[in-house]
Parts: C-alpha cells; sequence; structure tokens
C-alpha cells in the first residue's frame, strides 16, 4: 500500500480526526441538574456580571478557532472550505497533542475580506484565541490586523507567524553549523505570499541585509508589473540593487534559498551555482522545491522540506501549538514575534497571558 493508499484509508477510518468528548458525567438526575438546568444558570449569571468570569466557568480558557477560507491549502492552492477541512482538522490535532490546547476547525464558505472579518468577530466570544489558517496573501493581512484591534484575544495568522519563527531558529542553528555570519549571508526567499512576507520581515528584523523575494516570473524589482501592496512596500528593504532576473539569477552566489512556493522550481544546477556550504529551505507541501537527496548531491550544506518524513523538518508545527498553550487567557497583543525579532528567547513557560504573547524558538538540531 502507497503512503497516499494509506493516507485515505485512515482518513475514511477515521472519519474526521477529532471529536468531543465531556468533562462531567450525566448518570443521575443530580448530575443533570448540575450539569444543565437549574445549575448551569449559576456560572451564567456570574459571567452576566463579569464576562471575565467566562474563563474560569466555560471551555473559552482553553480553546481556540482555527479558521480559513480554504483559499491557499498547503500547496494544493484555493481548494475551497470544504476540501481545507483535513487540514484544519489535523491543525487541531497537533494543538491538542503538542500544545494541550482545545482547537476546532471553522472553515469559512467565503473568501470575501469583510465577511470572514465579521464571522470571525461573531464568534469569538466562545474562543481563547483565533488562529488564521490557509488564507491567501494580500487578504489575509488585512484580517489578521483588524480582527487584532477589534477582538481582546489573541489572533494569530499561522501561515505567517509560525513559519517565519521556524526558518529564523532553523538558520541561527545553520549558521552555527556552517560558520557564516548573518550579515554577509545573500537569502533568497521564493513565494512572496503571506509566508514569504512574514519570513522576510523578521529576518530583516534580525540582522540580516541582503535578501532577494522571488515570484514565479523571477527577481521582485521596482519593474515587476502586477504587485499587491504588501509585495510593493517590501521592495523598499529588500532587492536594494533592484536586480532583475529569474529564480535561478537569484540564486547564483547565494547562501540560503528559502522557498515556500511550489514542487520541483529548483534545479540542481541552481543549487550548485550557490555560495559554497549553502542552507537550504524547500517548504513547499507536499512535493518540495527541490528533494532533499537531489540538493545534497548538487552541493548544499544543510537541506531542511516542510516534510515530516524527511529529517530536518521546517515547518510551523514545530512552533504553533507552543502560541495558544493551556488557558488561553488572551488580549489583543502586541507583534507576536517580537522577541524572536531581537533575538531572545521569549516567555519559556506554556502559558497565553492578557498582555503579551510570547513565542519559543524550536530548537532542533541542523
Amino acid at each position: 500500500m502507497t503512503q497516499t493508499e494509506k493516507a485515505l484509508q485512515l482518513h475514511e477510518e477515521w472519519n474526521g480526526k477529532i471529536t468531543t468528548t465531556s468533562k462531567c458525567e450525566v448518570k443521575s438526575r443530580d448530575d443533570l441538574a448540575l450539569a444543565y438546568t437549574p445549575g448551569v444558570a449559576e456560572p451564567c449569571k456570574v459571567i452576566a456580571e463579569d464576562p471575565e468570569a467566562a474563563y474560569r466557568y466555560t471551555i473559552k480558557a482553553n480553546t481556540i478557532a482555527v479558521v480559513s477560507d480554504g483559499s491557499a491549502v498547503l500547496g494544493l492552492g484555493n481548494i475551497g472550505a470544504r476540501a481545507a477541512m483535513p487540514v484544519m482538522e489535523g491543525k487541531c490535532v497537533l494543538f491538542k497533542e503538542f500544545g494541550g490546547v482545545n482547537a476546532f476547525p471553522i472553515c469559512l464558505d467565503t473568501q470575501d475580506t469583510e465577511e470572514i472579518i465579521r464571522t470571525v468577530a461573531n464568534i469569538a466570544p466562545a474562543f481563547g484565541g483565533i488562529n488564521l489558517e490557509d488564507i491567501s496573501a494580500p487578504r489575509c493581512f488585512e484580517i489578521e490586523t483588524r480582527l487584532k484591534e477589534m477582538l481582546d484575544i489573541p489572533v494569530f495568522h499561522d501561515d505567517q507567524h509560525g513559519t517565519a519563527i521556524v526558518v529564523l531558529a532553523g538558520i541561527i542553528n545553520a549558521l552555527k553549523v556552517t560558520g557564516k555570519a548573518k550579515e554577509d549571508c545573500r537569502i533568497v526567499v521564493n513565494g512572496p505570499g503571506s509566508a514569504g512576507i512574514a519570513i522576510s520581515k523578521l529576518l530583516l528584523s534580525y540582522g540580516f541585509r541582503h535578501l532577494t523575494l522571488c515570484n514565479r516570473r523571477g527577481i521582485l524589482s521596482k519593474d515587476t508589473p502586477n504587485l499587491n501592496w504588501m509585495q510593493q512596500q517590501m521592495l523598499e528593504v529588500t532587492n536594494l540593487e533592484n536586480a532583475h532576473g529569474s529564480l535561478a539569477d537569484a540564486m547564483k552566489g547565494s547562501d540560503i534559498f528559502i522557498g515556500v512556493s511550489g514542487p520541483n522550481v529548483v534545479s540542481q544546477e541552481m543549487v550548485a551555482s550557490m555560495n559554497r556550504d549553502s542552507i537550504l529551505f524547500a517548504m513547499a507541501n507536499p512535493v518540495p522545491e527541490i528533494m532533499p537527496d537531489l540538493a545534497k548531491e548538487a552541493g548544499a550544506r544543510i537541506v531542511g522540506t516542510g516534510r515530516s518524513d524527511f529529517p530536518n523538518q521546517v515547518n510551523n508545527v514545530v512552533a504553533f501549538p507552543g502560541h495558544f498553550p493551556r488557558r488561553a487567557r488572551g488580549t489583543r497583543s502586541a507583534d507576536h514575534r517580537g522577541d524572536e525579532a531581537r533575538g531572545g528567547s521569549g516567555d519559556r513557560r506554556p502559558c497565553l497571558r492578557r498582555r503579551a504573547l510570547r513565542c519559543q524558538h524550536p530548537a532542533g538540531g541542523l
């Protein structure tokens, strides 16, 4: 049986990867009277007087919503809300298994920015945090920003910040192995969507100086047509030489390649044209930009992918469960990535506080 066949068989057997279970037993009239009416009215009255009490009396304290419109799922693209469900269920499993947090998939059958914002705002009272997932750029930037302004719980776009944190952590470790200095490294980021933009911002904040963004047409420059507003903004801090050319041109003489794009877009010749001891993170899923064995054969010193079945997994799963850990008592927070951008380790305790949302560097060796 192939991996594809096994995955389909298991998903059919599971018939969904998550379920709800009751914490309380209801085996008698007394049990029912306490768990439901009339006893249930008592916490309702307390919460009506003090909304913060919802964190003491309901699942809000440790439950988040995983929200997607299915517009940018893995490397599969815009496959819609229903087809996004297996991925969102999987995210919920990972939150529970790795972070001890309850999570529920909310797949919205709309890709209208205003409808998404309005819907998430309306369901927010039931949750201690909102994890945005697989929403295409540039809409994802506006959706996250506005929800942060509107809500009093943490709002986190995993594809942006979770991925960026893991990439930075992996590169920090890779630099230790190769002996390269961040100030001297030339970085190519292929895929200027939500993840690519967030990765680029965090790397620049950390102190990398030479970074070039590429899309399917090649290097992003001030002359590249049809750029969205966020990509145009990024040109103020990337490709400062206003270079032109293909992805292959960008990779010549580079030290680090970061792929958040599509399958098989990098050749062995492109890898061979990079500087000695090159670092290559080919993170497209399920098929990377280049398979790791080919990248190694072509001379890459360190290779990572987004897949769980290859060594050196560079994937937001390494970080995102820690962003909404136990007691998800959130509020509108400052930039989740602040400590990481400054090179700090953040608060390593697994808790979400009302005044700050701090993250932990994943420290997997390369």
